[in-house]
């Protein structure tokens, strides 16, 4: 069955009694992890149990294709039910998976992870029509859901967030789930408990998170400095950012300049139409941004949306080389922002 993206995060924490597998799936890696683990600790309390936890890897399934039924079908020596972990699941597990969901032995819960997957995915289709199995969707946080993550994760300490911080907060974090839920830890750290998170606060903690460094690469691009956003952008994909997120801040960070540009065309003052902006622009990039604006017109900024989207498109097809695709559409950016009026 779909799941949802709006029950997803309900669903990895009370799955269905009825679902023996879960595919985990999308480009963002950190939120795979965060809930693959919430489905795993919805069945088990410690996860870590060596009894009631399997892992499973592609080179052993591929030696023995019943190895996840085997595993499911056991009984854990100190009782309950067991959990079977199948992390970077490859398309070619889709046959060994069905076999298992046409069987089903015992009453294990099986957690499978895989990357992004189209909707023409052998492995997706599989969880996507079983009645016994669910694909649950991960893509990076709009603005909204990191609203409710920054607000959920900081409220158990009883920590509030100013508007500032929290514009600041949104504006830097949700490139990668598990990144952004441990920069909200340390900046809960650092603040401490029964506070309030002011805007310095939010800067001097969370200033060197992963959405930091994608903002190195979209605004090097976008201003024309193809050398910097390609250094910018091998520092992203060290720190384990996928080429999607990158490529969906590109866009995100054009579709402003768009709006800017137009309210501009359209007669308001550069300044109010920059200031009107939410989130705001970052202030330490706002001077970068208003350089840009000067640089970029409506149909370029069109023309750059297209290269991103199609770049985007391109890297959701099944064994696509998306870093060097996402590398592409930062270089043909840089070429248009290099370019004058």
């Amino acid at each position: 069955m779909k799941i949802a993206a709006s029950r997803a995060d309900e669903f990895s924490h009370n799955p269905d009694d009825s679902v023996r597998a879960v595919l985990v799936y999308g480009p963002d890696d950190g939120l795979v992890r965060n809930r693959a683990d919430a489905l795993t600790k919805a069945v088990v309390d410690d996860p870590n149990d060596p009894f009631r936890v399997a892992d499973v890897t592609a080179s052993a399934l591929r030696d023995v294709p019943s190895l996840i039924a085997d595993e499911a079908a056991a009984i854990a020596l100190t009782g309950g039910r067991r959990v079977v972990r199948f992390r970077d699941a490859p398309e070619a597990a889709a046959g060994a998976l069905e076999a298992f969901l046409d069987d089903s032995p015992g009453d294990a819960l099986v957690v499978v992870q895989a990357s992004n997957l189209s909707s023409r995915s052998k492995l997706r289709k599989l969880f996507e029509d079983k009645k016994n199995a669910a694909a649950v969707p991960c893509y990076a946080d709009d603005e909204r859901a990191l609203n409710q993550l920054i607000h959920s994760t900081l409220k158990g300490q009883g920590i509030s967030v100013s508007m500032e911080a929290m514009d600041h907060l949104t504006a830097n974090l949700g490139a990668d789930r598990g990144l952004s839920l441990a920069e909200l830890e340390k900046l809960a750290l650092y603040v401490g408990p029964n506070s309030t998170i002011s805007l310095d606060d939010a800067i001097a903690s969370v200033g060197d998170s992963s959405a930091l460094s994608i903002d190195d690469v979209i605004f090097a691009a976008a201003s024309g400095d193809g050398l910097t956003a390609d250094r910018a952008l091998t520092r992203s994909y060290a720190e384990g950012v996928n080429p999607v997120t990158i490529l969906r801040a590109l866009g995100r960070h054009i579709m402003r300049l768009q709006l800017v540009r137009a309210n501009v065309d359209g007669g308001t003052p550069t300044d109010r139409a920059i200031k009107s902006l939410r989130p705001p622009v970052f202030f330490k990039l706002a001077r970068q941004f208003r350089q840009q604006l000067s640089t970029w017109t409506s149909a370029k900024l069109t023309h750059a949306l297209a290269l991103v989207l199609e770049a985007e498109r391109q890297c959701k097809r099944s064994g696509s080389p998306s870093k060097e695709l996402c590398g592409r559409a930062i270089l043909q950016i840089s070429r248009l922002g290099a370019k004058r009026r």
